[in-house]
């Protein structure tokens, strides 16, 4: 591994890690469990906060606010191609 540059480093290692059994993986019924959980509150805060606004410029505010998390969702999200991709 002396001879090895950064990259080459980091290549080898994401290879021997990504077949290793003794890493720990998340359990899929926790992922599960935790969606659905969020989800529902998720809705519940949804519709108190629907219930509770009283003019159009708190409309406006809920807009920006969920506008600007999709721009985060869409700036975060794994499948977004990287600037070094062309």
């Amino acid at each position: 591994m002396g001879n090895l540059d950064i990259t080459q480093r980091n290549q080898l290692e994401r290879s021997t890690l990504s077949g290793s059994d003794s890493l720990r993986r998340g359990s899929e019924r926790g992922a599960a469990i935790y969606s659905v959980v969020a989800l529902i509150i998720g809705v519940a805060l949804c519709v108190v906060a629907v219930m509770t606004i009283e003019n159009w410029t708190q409309w406006l505010v809920l807009g920006v606010i969920v506008v600007t998390m999709i721009g985060f969702m869409v700036a975060l999200s794994p499948s977004r191609r990287g600037v070094e991709q062309h």
